[in-house]
């Protein structure tokens, strides 16, 4: 029997249009590693509710294992200390996985080729970063030509099948037990609704995927209604790689309507993925150095405001909605981020780090790539961002895309109002009681974010 070769699983935990197990097959029996690594990632080490995600798509990925004769290890530690005891204690001589960008695991990645032969697939995005480039050879930094020059390169190659067999090897090394890595909450269990939302696992993906068929063709408009539920929610499960954005690409293309604006989200992943790949600290450094000299308010200071908006009790119901979905659910509708990330950016004076360290803690679908680039878009800080001279109003913003009944669901205090003035109640002066008022003024607040940034400029 040929020696054991290694597949090392991260954000890639699928069977399906896998190309590192496809090559691992092809050499001999396949271990199926899935090392958690708290150390490398530092401050980015996996926030709860992905943690939450993690426990049931590893259960779900070594469900599928089994199903052809495998099985999933799992180990705690170094990812590069742990491969190389693993290749010990197997004789393997020989690692496949899928390349990641995220700047912890290009680290990684780099220690574990210097101990062991470390072969790298593509498949994590439609393209690698750094395949579209100008016609000077530069990395794109705008979206919208990154965008179109994707495009000439569409559609990705069609996604290979699941396998019906993995060769497993003689025995089977230690594998550590699910449940002692207590990636569940308990004493309070917060997530407890997350499973009336969720089905973490390439199954649960592949459904997602199903169920959105019908609604694609209409997302350019559905995507917007916080209370139509238009988008697609596949955000986690491509973060955890349960499918790949090729599959997401080939089914979704061909559906009745124009599916387009939905596949250009596809391209903006893969654009995310290439400014963090071009800048590993975009995470926690402005792209843009005016930013540097932005006098945010100091959090001390800012407490009771930043308290108010994580617990979604800001007197704007939009922002307190959205606040309060990503409590229950681990996410939020994409529209309603940017009105809360405007919100925490430039009526409260806070900087945007703090907001992404929040969503990084509490979203089920937190990706480096998606979450900073995204934040930074919003505070105008980014390589390609919104002005920060525009300044979303949440209260125009509210009813413009009907979200009457997407706050009566999530602010439950307010139900009983009627369209007119369930968005802004203090206006009308019929705000309950057990409802806060607003913490700052639209008008106040604004005019503070705008001097605050003129300030910076010097």
């Amino acid at each position: 029997m040929a020696d054991p070769v290694i597949l090392w699983f991260r954000q890639d935990l699928r069977l399906s249009d896998q190309a590192a197990l496809a090559a691992a097959l092809g050499e001999g029996p396949v271990i199926p590693v899935y090392i958690l690594d708290d150390d490398a990632p530092r401050q980015w080490k996996m926030g709860a509710a992905q943690r939450w995600w993690l426990h049931y798509s590893l259960k779900s990925l070594d469900k599928n294992l089994r199903e052809r004769g495998s099985r999933l290890i799992l180990r705690r530690g170094d990812c590069a200390e742990e491969l190389q005891q693993l290749a010990r204690e197997t004789c393997s001589q020989r690692v496949h996985a899928l390349a990641h960008y995220e700047p912890w695991w290009r680290n990684a990645e780099k220690a574990v080729g210097q101990r062991l032969d470390l072969q790298l697939h593509d498949g994590g995005l439609l393209l690698p970063p750094g395949c579209v480039r100008t016609s000077g050879g530069d990395l794109y930094q705008i979206y919208t030509p990154f965008m179109r020059a994707t495009m000439l390169h569409m559609p990705p190659s069609k996604p290979s099948p699941t396998p019906s067999r993995i060769d497993s090897p003689s025995r089977w090394p230690h594998s550590d037990s699910l449940d002692e890595w207590d990636l569940l909450p308990s004493r309070p269990n917060w997530a407890e609704a997350f499973a009336n939302d969720w089905m973490p696992g390439e199954a649960g993906a592949r459904d997602r995927v199903s169920s959105f068929l019908d609604e694609a063709g209409d997302y350019d408009l559905a995507r917007n209604l916080p209370s139509a539920e238009g988008t697609s929610r596949l955000s986690p499960h491509l973060h955890f790689g349960e499918v790949s954005p090729a599959y997401v690409w080939h089914r979704i293309s061909g559906v009745p309507g124009d599916p387009t604006t939905f596949l250009k989200e596809l391209i903006w992943r893969d654009y995310a993925h290439t400014q963090i790949w071009a800048l590993p600290a975009y995470g926690s450094k402005n792209a843009r150095s005016v930013f540097d000299q932005m006098p945010w308010r100091d959090l001390r200071e800012a407490k009771g405001d930043f308290i108010a908006w994580k617990k979604g009790r800001t007197g704007y119901p939009i922002v307190d909605a959205g606040m309060r979905q990503l409590w229950t659910t681990g996410w939020m509708h994409n529209r309603v981020r940017m009105i809360v990330a405007s919100f925490l950016i430039k009526h409260l004076l806070i900087d945007w780090r703090h907001g992404a360290q929040w969503f990084w803690d509490t979203l089920v679908d937190a990706d480096y790539a998606n979450n900073s680039v995204n934040w930074q878009w919003v505070a105008g800080s980014g390589v390609d961002a919104n002005m920060f001279s525009r300044i979303m109003a949440p209260l125009t913003q509210s009813p413009k895309f009907e979200a009457a009944d997407y706050i009566r669901q999530w602010v439950p205090e307010l139900a009983h109002l009627d369209d007119k003035v369930i968005h802004d109640p203090d206006s009308y002066d019929v705000r309950p009681s057990a409802y806060p008022p607003k913490r700052i003024g639209h008008r106040e607040a604004r005019e503070r974010a705008l001097a605050a940034y003129q300030q910076s400029r010097g």
